[in-house]
């Protein structure tokens, strides 16, 4: 009798064990592609990212780089005070977007141009990623807004 219920303990314990490396597995190829690094523009330059290698950008909207081209095409530069990226969207940029704004983009570094596929902006005058933040500190041009 003790025998049957020792079996049966070691059966429940291997099946569970089985369905916890199974949910872990599943869980880590659902998030493969949710995962993406932040990296400003001195990183990329510096070190250049593969062009399958989808990541984050962030920094300032240069002044005077939008260009807006054919359909919803735009154009226009990031910079975090050290290096510049040039950017391509296609779609409708947020409202807050503008020139000297702090701004985060997804997408791939393609041929010395980042191609995004999705930016976002600030949410307010005072709001600014925390990424977006260091990186214009280590670059010394981080102005703090008073208020």
């Amino acid at each position: 009798m003790k025998s049957l219920k020792k079996q049966r303990r070691i059966q429940v314990i291997a099946v569970a064990a089985v369905a916890l490396v199974l949910s872990t597995a599943l869980i880590g190829y659902a998030m493969r592609d949710g995962i993406n690094f932040f990296r400003a523009p001195s990183q990329i330059l510096a070190q250049p990212p593969g062009p399958s290698e989808v990541f984050r950008i962030g920094g300032l909207v240069e002044e005077g780089s939008i260009v807006r081209g054919q359909g919803k095409t735009i154009r226009f530069s990031v910079t975090d005070g050290g290096a510049v990226v040039p950017v391509t969207y296609t779609g409708v940029l947020p409202d807050l977007f503008e020139e000297n704004q702090g701004m985060v983009g997804t997408g791939r570094y393609i041929n010395g141009v980042f191609e995004a596929s999705e930016i976002l902006a600030k949410h307010d005058e005072t709001y600014m990623p925390a990424e977006v933040v260091d990186a214009l500190k280590e670059q010394g041009v981080y102005q703090p807004v008073d208020g």
